[in-house]
């Protein structure tokens, strides 16, 4: 069995050959970017280990072997899973790898924002010790915060939330009772009406793609902010510039962009009250362990007993069962 790593910036895959090459199972790294080069690269795989390389269905038809393919990470917008379904291709991912490290980054963005941290670090570094150009700034405890998707991140971040004494509130569309005492589930234009900021922690699908445009911040607060460490085509960055530049945002935080990294002359780098981070928020030590780890035992899993943990899809396994 061959299992081919698509593409990687890790700084190496130590752990994947761990967990695979004592199980007997060959493992080679690539540095897939194109449809192309992984149709070139990737006909001997049987499993394939993927990061970011676009995984299609054209992709898909043209590799011969491939049984299963385990994805880095939680979103799987790069691959095309009903075309593996069609292949009898099994696909998995990590969902539960970054839960605490990602619901900790949205909450340090909220109290930058709010509490002004970039500006005032880069103030005092200038040699001005002087609080007045950055007021007001306004109670955090008294603040409603709207949390948009309530899967594990997005619960994460509305216990942590509800255990500082904030009011939060939450939406998702396959949620319509909370499980967390003190979360309010409403629906997403009362969200969008009563919370002064909201965090997103929702997938990118053809939903909610755009999710956050005109449309939706019209509907917001006046003078409300934006938290989004999920996947950077939900919101519609042109969308956020026109609020920014009208004041109806007066403040926007982004560990995610739809362009990664952003263009240096990007409008959104010019505003103050933009803060923007290079999709850090699911690191740390601990986590990028867990990610290799699970991701490769995801594969060993299916190709010695045809069944995986976290299946994105409904593949019959050896025994005729399907993974859901």
């Amino acid at each position: 069995m061959k299992v081919i790593i698509t593409d990687c910036d890790h700084v190496s895959i130590k752990i994947e050959r761990q967990v695979l090459e004592v199980a007997g199972v060959e493992v080679e790294l690539k540095q897939c970017r194109t449809e192309e080069d992984l149709i070139d690269q990737c006909k001997s795989a049987d499993a394939l280990i993927n990061q970011y390389a676009p995984l299609t269905r054209k992709v898909m038809e043209n590799l011969p072997n491939l049984k299963v393919l385990s994805r880095y990470g939680v979103g799987l917008d790069n691959v095309d899973v009903k075309a593996a379904t069609d292949l009898g291709i099994q696909v998995c991912n990590v969902p539960d790898y970054g839960v605490e490290e990602v619901s900790d980054h949205a909450l340090a963005l909220v109290f930058s924002l709010l509490r002004k941290i970039p500006q005032l670090n880069k103030s005092v570094k200038e040699g001005k010790w002087d609080l007045n150009p950055h007021m007001p700034i306004r109670r955090i405890r008294d603040l409603t915060v709207g949390v948009v998707g309530l899967g594990r991140i997005g619960q994460a971040f509305a216990r942590k939330g509800i255990g500082m004494g904030w009011n939060v509130i939450g939406y998702d569309y396959n949620h319509n009772e909370s499980k967390i005492a003190g979360l309010e589930i409403v629906d997403f234009e009362t969200l969008l009406a009563k919370s002064d900021v909201i965090s997103i922690h929702v997938p990118l699908t053809s939903e909610t793609k755009n999710l956050f445009a005109d449309s939706a911040f019209s509907k917001m607060k006046d003078g409300s902010m934006l938290i989004n460490t999920a996947r950077g085509s939900i919101v519609n960055e042109d969308a956020l510039l026109r609020a920014l530049q009208s004041k109806k945002l007066s403040g926007a935080a982004l560990d995610v962009m739809s362009q990664e990294p952003p263009q240096l002359k990007h409008p959104l780098l010019n505003y103050e009250q933009f803060i923007v981070t290079p999709h850090s928020a699911w690191y740390s030590v601990e986590a990028e362990q867990d990610l290799k780890r699970k991701a490769a035992e995801e594969v060993l899993s299916y190709l010695h007993k045809g069944e995986v943990r976290y299946p994105a899809n409904c593949i019959l396994n050896k025994g005729g069962k399907a993974n859901v």
